[in-house]
């Protein structure tokens, strides 16, 4: 496993058959030892939730003074995801395993139902009661009508608007997109998959 700083720098899958599989890569950063022994420890905390065949999904990136952890856990019918930035890799991985077990202690009830089987959860989860598990309350709906247009013409009505996001149907693809500002001015568009 040799390691590259430009682009992906490893890909490693830790643990035995009856654990978690983690899999992890690095965007400019080395995978070292003690980085993959901290993750596999602090994500390893996650088992009580999840099958043995359940996969994680870790990416950790550099970008000038930030450092950041993305983890990713595909379930039957859902995504469970957290990401976490900070100035100290080690730091970031605390945060990420804190946020994904509130995640799950939260939204218990919803994950459930959508997984009657339980698929990928462990049994002892699926029994336990947590207090945080709140209803979702959508506490206000508005209509609009949806005009074609592109994207670029999206983000300037988005603008104009003072919103962070915008829905509109996309002259381009017939389907209704989503463009939404992200950090340093710059803007993200959501398609549907096909």
């Amino acid at each position: 496993m040799g390691t590259n700083r430009i682009g992906i720098s490893e890909l490693w899958t830790g643990r035995d058959d009856d654990c978690m599989k983690i899999v992890i890569s690095g965007k400019n950063i080395d995978v070292t030892t003690g980085l993959r022994n901290a993750i596999e420890t602090k994500l390893g905390k996650l088992e009580k939730y999840f099958t043995a065949d359940t996969e994680v999904i870790v990416t950790l990136s550099v970008e000038k003074e930030r450092q950041k952890i993305e983890v990713t856990i595909p379930v039957k019918g859902s995504i469970i995801r957290s990401e976490q930035t900070s100035n100290d890799m080690y730091v970031s991985i605390d945060l990420v395993e804190e946020i994904i077990e509130r995640q799950l202690k939260k939204y218990k009830n919803k994950l459930i139902a959508q997984h009657q089987s339980g698929g990928s959860f462990q049994p002892s989860y699926m029994e336990q009661d947590f207090d945080e598990d709140e209803e979702v309350k959508i506490v206000r709906t508005k209509r609009f009508d949806i005009k074609p247009m592109y994207p670029e013409d999206a983000c300037v009505q988005m603008e104009l608007l003072g919103h962070s996001f915008f829905v509109f149907y996309n002259a381009e693809t017939d389907q209704v997109n989503v463009v939404y500002k992200r950090k340093g001015n710059t803007y993200g568009l959501i398609e549907p998959e096909e």
